[in-house]
């Protein structure tokens, strides 16, 4: 006791090592908000379309989620300096690869290592801090992290915008790799730390998760190419179902899985992985959908289009505070969480207002009102998962509900795209052929760029006389395909808020057993920053 006593709160030079620690978490919520506003530009100068695209975004998601527990694991083992410094490096050059990538494969490529690296800093990050900072100190910092984290969802889209406008879109990637370069400097002032007790790691686990949100992902994206009953997109299905099998299967047997199956038995940890869910629907999805749609039939720059996320973006680095408060001042979570993702369905309904010419008073309502929601959700999330389950559990909560909540971003952005093509590609069936006569354009190619967002690449090739109209004609068929799967997120987020109101309740999670070993640093710090939060 005395030892513990004596253990200094801080390290020295505490401020430098929290702005080198947080300058580098910055970069990974960066990574995932500037890309999407980038797409129509990356598409243009790469000659993608949007299917190819898709994976700009859904890569790094993907791999981030699939090696989230695994970096986790490794970090205990080997070192949480050391993997922490590594995915600074391998960010720093699948950012460099990203900037100089001239195929759109390759930048696939580079975002898929990245993902890998954002993986290893979020995890590895969070337990350096835990062993480097206690007590006060400890709450303090972890209060930074997370407006690091607000202010990179933040910021990404706007700045991205106008350096696209100005720089051309390779220039978000050099900012990545310059951040990324500057944080290599303050890896000194980390101290290296390990877990003694650590377990191997789980690979055969990750291998199958991996390989399965792979699958069900690429099967979503390439429906409306292949075709929904296709053998390529049914057989990549039904292997999603087999590899989720084994991958049950494999955590049942490990003495140390990476996924305690047990928790998804607690219903109030469920609801909020269903919170997760819809958020990745009403949020993350509209962040890839909207500048698309804002560039293509709403005729905005890349800039024009930053700006206007402002709207979307800026009340997620605020509101978190707000929804803090709310809980200290004694407001349940339950109709906070409930009620911010009512406010979130309403937005978006709000949002299928929204035509071909619509100004920025038409919009700033109702992105607003989605941000809004969102940001109060932002600030309880993280602390609700962990609330949920009982203490000695709290370490493994976290990584799963980060796993699960990058997995469904992907999986929303998949599925909102795919969505949007099949209703935009069978509209153009019915009436394409009117203006493009005489041309090699056809409803599949049209669908393609169009809903990346170079609607006038299509309306040049079309003769002259019928320019006007067509790009009237597929303004419309993308208004009215963005409007329905707009409609989709309303009933995903509706029905999140009915379900996680009458789940979550107020009672505390269930105790640990008495003969429960006390919990590593890094886990018992989760708990005491969820608790700080809440």
């Amino acid at each position: 006791m005395a030892a513990a006593a004596t253990t200094p709160e801080a390290p020295p030079r505490a401020g430098l090592t929290i702005f080198a620690l947080c300058l580098a978490v910055f970069v990974v919520p960066y990574g995932l908000s500037s890309a999407p506003v980038a797409l129509p530009a990356m598409g243009r100068d790469l000659d993608a379309g949007v299917v190819s695209l898709n994976w700009v975004v859904n890569a790094y998601n993907i791999t981030a989620a699939s090696f989230m527990m695994a970096a986790g694991s490794i970090a205990d083992r080997i070192g949480r300096k050391r993997v922490f410094s590594f995915g600074v490096a391998t960010y720093g050059v699948s950012a460099l690869i990203g900037a100089l990538a001239t195929d759109v494969l390759l930048l696939n490529v580079a975002r898929a290592v990245a993902g890998v690296a954002a993986a290893a800093m979020m995890t590895a990050g969070v337990s350096v801090m835990a062993n480097m900072f206690h007590g006060a100190a400890r709450t303090k910092a972890f209060a930074f992290v997370g407006v690091t984290i607000g202010a990179g969802l933040a910021i990404g889209p706007t700045s991205s915008g106008l350096l696209v406008s100005e720089l051309g879109w390779r220039s978000i990637f050099w900012v990545q790799f310059a951040i990324a370069v500057a944080s290599m400097f303050g890896l000194k002032l980390v101290q290296e730390s390990k877990d003694p007790e650590a377990h191997a790691v789980d690979w055969a686990g990750t291998v199958t998760f991996t390989l399965a949100l792979f699958c069900f992902t690429l099967g979503v994206i390439q429906g409306p190419v292949w075709g929904w009953g296709s053998a390529e997109v049914l057989g990549l299905f039904a292997g999603c179902v087999l590899l989720l099998a084994g991958f049950v299967l494999i955590e049942r047997r490990q003495r140390f899985p990476m996924f305690d199956l047990s928790l998804f038995a607690e219903p109030r940890f469920m609801a909020v992985n269903l919170l997760a869910t819809a958020v990745s629907f009403g949020f993350v999805g509209l962040m890839v959908l909207l500048p698309s749609y804002l560039v293509g039939a709403n005729g905005l720059t890349d800039s024009a289009a930053g700006l206007t996320m402002l709207l979307l973006t800026a009340p997620v680095l605020a509101f978190p505070l707000v929804s803090g408060r709310l809980v200290q001042a004694g407001v349940s979570m339950r109709p906070i969480l409930s009620g911010s993702l009512v406010l979130v369905a309403a937005g978006l309904a709000w949002l299928t207002t929204v035509h071909p010419g619509i100004g920025l008073l038409g919009l700033t309502g109702p992105l607003l009102l989605v941000g809004t929601g969102v940001g109060l959700i932002y600030g309880l999330m993280d602390g609700a998962a962990v609330s949920t389950v009982p203490p000695n559990k709290v370490g493994m909560a976290s990584g799963m509900f980060n796993t699960i909540r990058l997995a469904t971003e992907a999986v929303a952005v998949a599925g909102m795209v795919a969505a949007l093509m099949s209703l935009l590609q069978q509209r153009l069936a019915d009436g394409l052929g009117r203006y493009t006569e005489g041309t090699n354009l056809t409803p599949r190619s049209v669908t393609d760029s169009v809903s990346s967002g170079n609607l006038e690449a299509v309306v040049d090739q079309a003769p002259s006389a019928n320019r006007d109209a067509l790009a009237d004609f597929l303004g419309q068929g993308y208004t009215h395909g963005f409007q329905i799967v707009l409609w989709g997120t309303v009933v995903v987020c509706l029905a999140g808020a009915v379900v996680l109101h009458l789940i979550l309740t107020d009672r505390p999670a269930a105790e640990a057993p008495a003969d429960t070993p006390a919990e590593p640093a890094d886990r018992s710090a989760l708990r005491e920053s969820a608790d700080a939060t809440l």
